[in-house]
């Protein structure tokens, strides 16, 4: 087992005119800590715009200054965001060479599309092309790694001419490839292409051996071709972490760190409504962390004979507890994941408020009186995994197509080259005259809706023949690039005065189907008023809101619900 630490660089308000450099110190010296007791990896996020959250946009400024205060711990860029609107495929592959050239060949490379919409929204990144832009980008930057000169790329979203992409990494062919998993679907995709998952869906051992199961299978599947020039065949989970010799202290000092880090990664890609600059998310976090299941009460001494697990979801949306207790327990879990086949346990410490000191301490606790437990067993059993997977991983390479030969003739002049960067502009949508008409017809149907009070909404929308209009415009107006891989079936139970009104939409190879009825197992269920469904359809209630205050009930899957407006391409019906 393997062993890593991970930083967003959480800041809750208020801020004082230091924080900011305070953080990044304390982190330095955590860092340094972590290398000297024998931690394996430091990741650090690229995120941009997520205020309290992380404020950690320029990751490589960060492990460039880590690099040269420390000896033998890998630098886990991760993630770097690759649609171009974040980056451009060049400057990504640049700063991760000169990353590997400062520190000595240490730099893990771990990519990401984003999923928040302040980010993609404020860096104008389309959410329905995202994955596509993420595949492009990575298969563009593999081969600046390999291929000297770069021979151009000609793609969907990067494009770019024939060039010598300098400076080239120390690791060869490249640094070590993972993605960002949040979903077992993204795990399985992470297998085909042959890059580490680098979990962080806080599942619990015992299910994280199905996740490991499946990219192994994944990865020895007929579809596996790699994304770059090797294989890095590894699965890591994420955990919140704080231990001591005294299970008490180690909630106290932990708990409220890792329930805000739950909390906030919610406010921001679930159910959060943030004005930037004014919203506070540490009071937000304060006055609701209860409603959610982060109720510190839930969090109590169990003795030693109790596991640490996750427990995600187990009231609420929380109960995140992770890697939080004392050294035996934190041994039993990490022992546990070990047996499930994680290859790497890595931990949140810096979260909230928790405290440098704090930190330091529990990092020296765990280097001294756990760690060494698993370390003397670590190369053998990488060697093991490595040889167990060199088959697959082998057959998986000979379908990747090769590096390429760059035209020798190519010739760039002060006055111009032949084959300059090709227009960007291709591939924008121009509305037909049938969908602008539709599109005014929803407008009108909307400022309709708008005003009208609970009795006059039922008498508009609560039968069958308007609501199948309303739900047959979704079924045409699904977006299955939006889905993200989700496939099953979305429940909807709409009440009235009269009775119940259940939808099913049937989401599965790329289409969504509609169908008046009530299914045996869905993935999520919305139970709503006709009028609330109403006022959400025309703007009146935000959806977040409508959840919190308690005017929808949802039960199965949150983030499947939460993704429903992209899903449908925010329709209005």
């Amino acid at each position: 087992m393997r062993f890593g630490i991970f930083y967003e660089h959480q800041l809750p308000r208020p801020w004082g005119p230091n924080d900011e450099q305070q953080l990044i110190n304390d982190a330095l010296e955590q860092v340094e800590l972590a290398d000297r007791v024998g931690i394996d990896y430091v990741w650090e996020v690229e995120h941009h715009f997520l205020e309290e959250y992380s404020h950690s946009s320029a990751p490589e400024v960060f492990l460039a200054a880590a690099s040269q205060r420390t000896k033998r711990i890998r630098l886990g860029h991760g993630i770097v965001q690759l649609p171009p609107g974040f980056n451009h495929p060049a400057r990504v592959a640049e700063r991760i060479a000169m990353l590997d050239l400062v520190s000595g060949g240490r730099v893990e490379f771990g990519t990401g599309e984003s999923s928040s919409q302040m980010e993609l929204g404020g860096l104008r990144v389309d959410r329905e092309q995202k994955r596509e832009q993420w595949e492009e980008a990575l298969d563009a930057i593999t081969r600046m790694f390999v291929e000297e000169p770069f021979a151009g790329y000609d793609g969907t979203y990067v494009k770019m001419p024939q060039r010598n992409v300098v400076p080239k990494p120390v690791q060869k062919p490249h640094p070590p490839l993972w993605v960002a998993c949040s979903r077992r679907d993204t795990i399985l995709l992470a297998g085909k292409k042959g890059i580490g998952a680098l979990s962080f869906s806080f599942v619990e051992p015992e299910e994280a051996k199905e996740w490991v199961d499946g990219y192994y299978a994944a990865l020895a599947s007929e579809e596996a071709s790699p994304a770059g020039f090797a294989v890095n065949p590894h699965v890591a989970v994420v955990l919140p972490f704080m231990c001591h010799e005294d299970e008490q202290t180690a909630i106290d000092r932990g708990i409220d760190g890792g329930h805000f880090f739950g909390y906030s990664l919610a406010h921001y890609y679930v159910f959060g409504r943030h004005v930037p600059g004014f919203t506070n998310v540490w009071n937000e976090f304060q006055e609701h962390r209860n409603e959610f299941g982060f109720a510190r009460e839930i969090v109590t001494p169990t003795g030693e004979e109790e596991q640490l697990g996750v427990k995600l979801l187990q009231a609420g949306l929380g109960s995140l507890r992770g890697a939080v207790g004392t050294l035996n327990q934190i041994a039993d879990l990490v022992e546990r994941y070990e047996a499930a086949g994680v290859d790497t346990v890595i931990f949140v410490s810096q979260a909230g408020r928790n405290q440098h000191e704090h930190i330091c301490e529990s990092l020296e606790l765990f280097g001294k009186e756990v760690l060494p437990r698993f370390a003397g067993e670590a190369d053998k059993k990488d060697e093991e995994r490595l040889a167990r997977v060199a088959d697959m991983s082998n057959r998986a390479m000979l379908r990747r197509q090769p590096a390429r030969q760059a035209d020798p003739t190519y010739l760039a002049t002060p006055e111009g080259e032949p084959n300059a960067a090709p227009s960007t502009s291709a591939g924008v949508h121009t509305p037909t005259i049938s969908e602008l008409l539709q599109h005014k017809a929803q407008e009108r149907f909307v400022h309709f809706l708008k005003g009208k009070n609970d009795q006059q909404l039922e008498r508009i929308m609560g039968h069958k023949f308007m609501l199948s209009r309303i739900f047959r415009a979704m079924e045409k107006q699904f977006q299955p690039a939006r889905a993200a891989g989700f496939e099953g079936v979305i429940q909807y139970v709409l009440t009235t005065s009269r009775g119940e009104f259940p939808w099913a939409i049937d989401v599965h190879d790329g289409k969504a189907t509609v169908a008046p009825t009530r299914t045996s197992s869905p993935a999520v269920t919305l139970t709503l008023s006709v009028p609330t469904f109403a006022r959400m359809l025309s703007g009146d209630v935000e959806p977040g809101r409508a959840w919190l205050e308690g005017q929808v009930q949802i039960d199965g899957d949150l983030p499947v619900a939460a993704r429903l407006g992209d899903m449908f391409g925010r329709s209005r019906f």
